[in-house]
């Protein structure tokens, strides 16, 4: 079996192995078997020749690319899914909002809502800001 043939099993092996780690490692060691499997095709060097190439270029790959593609591929705080991002969100009072009922329209919902302040009361039409989810109730707070 010809060299370049096995320099490129080895390298789409070893990028199959990747899609189960995730973590960029193996996919620049296949690059550097790549890069091999292609000098051993296009030159026909000797086998140790060869694997020097893998080694240069899977160590190029590894000190130049890889931390480029995982900052690219994790740039960014997680995005907040679930009643964490409706905190801080505008809503719109449908029902007057007193210490025991109240309605208001959030991200195109109608949500039970509260007061922050128990005290306080808002109308139909105002705008206020969601301060937490309290099970299924919005706390909300209306700055003046």
């Amino acid at each position: 079996m010809p060299a370049a043939l096995i320099w490129l099993i080895a390298a789409l092996g070893l990028a199959g192995a990747e899609v189960l780690t995730g973590d960029l490692f193996l996919l620049m060691l296949g690059g550097g078997a790549l890069a091999a499997a292609g000098t051993s095709a296009l030159f026909g060097w000797p086998i140790w020749a060869d694997g020097a190439v893998f080694l240069v270029v899977s160590v190029l790959l590894l000190v130049l690319v890889r931390p480029a593609l995982r900052r690219r591929l994790q740039s960014g705080e997680p995005a907040e899914t679930g009643i964490e991002a409706l905190e801080g969100k505008s809503a719109l009072v449908l029902d007057q909002i007193t210490a025991h009922q109240g309605q208001v329209k959030l991200e195109g919902e109608i949500w039970t809502a509260r007061p922050l302040n128990g005290g306080d009361v808002y109308k139909p039409g105002d705008q206020v800001t969601v301060m937490r989810i309290d099970g299924a109730t919005a706390v909300v707070w209306k700055s003046d």
